[in-house]
């Protein structure tokens, strides 16, 4: 039998260690445990988009997914309910990618002019490669919702904000206003995901940014 302050000593280590447990080390447990979530989630949205674009949209399933993603399915459907709100999220990914992007050539360094032309070169490059990772079906399905609008706006408000600086500094043309040329490149652009190579790609961006430039006299 132990000893009666042995007990005590043993039960007051034991309230140590949890106190110890308690105050430390669920902080470190709970960032493994969201990294571990995003790591899976990431992986779910890599694969869904990829099996997308080999099979077909029909033809994927919750259990391919699951299949090919490593984890069983009771696991996947805990992040995800069907295929199309995977692909949905995986469709926002891209798209808050693609916007970053753009604001990073927006805000680089250089003039008003260099500014513009890479954000307009840039997002004829995103249109242009968008269309070749993708399926017509894929594109029906992703092209709507609260998160295309909201990025639509975010894109405009983009291109407005770039041309008035181009405006403001005497490089652009002042016949037509910086929030009607915004929707003029975009439309413009837009054609880029059907054309047959980069280097038709570069000649529609020069001649969209010929159409908004000040024109030089002669």
């Amino acid at each position: 039998m132990l000893h009666r302050d042995t007990v005590f000593s043993i039960k007051a280590h034991r309230q140590d260690s949890v106190a110890t447990y308690a105050s430390g080390v669920p902080k470190l447990w709970s960032e493994t445990i969201e990294g571990h979530r995003r790591t899976v989630h990431e992986a779910i949205l890599d694969t869904t988009w990829a099996l997308a674009a080999e099979r077909g949209l029909l033809s994927v399933t919750m259990s391919q997914i699951a299949e090919a993603t490593g984890i069983g399915r009771a696991t996947l459907y805990k992040y995800f309910p069907d295929v199309e709100a995977i692909l949905a999220a995986g469709h926002e990914r891209h798209v808050t990618a693609h916007l970053e992007r753009l604001e990073e050539l927006r805000n680089q360094p250089g003039d008003a002019r260099q500014r513009l032309a890479a954000v307009v070169e840039g997002y004829a490059l995103i249109a242009y490669h968008r269309a070749r990772h993708g399926t017509p079906e894929l594109g029906a399905l992703l092209h709507r919702g609260e998160h295309v609008t909201r990025a639509q706006r975010q894109l405009l408000d983009l291109f407005r904000d770039v041309l008035t600086e181009a405006a403001e500094a005497g490089q652009l043309r002042d016949d037509v206003a910086p929030d009607e040329l915004a929707h003029y490149c975009l439309h413009a652009l837009s054609a880029a995901g059907s054309l047959p190579s980069e280097a038709a790609v570069h000649r529609l961006v020069d001649v969209t940014l010929a159409g908004v430039h000040v024109r030089s006299s002669r």
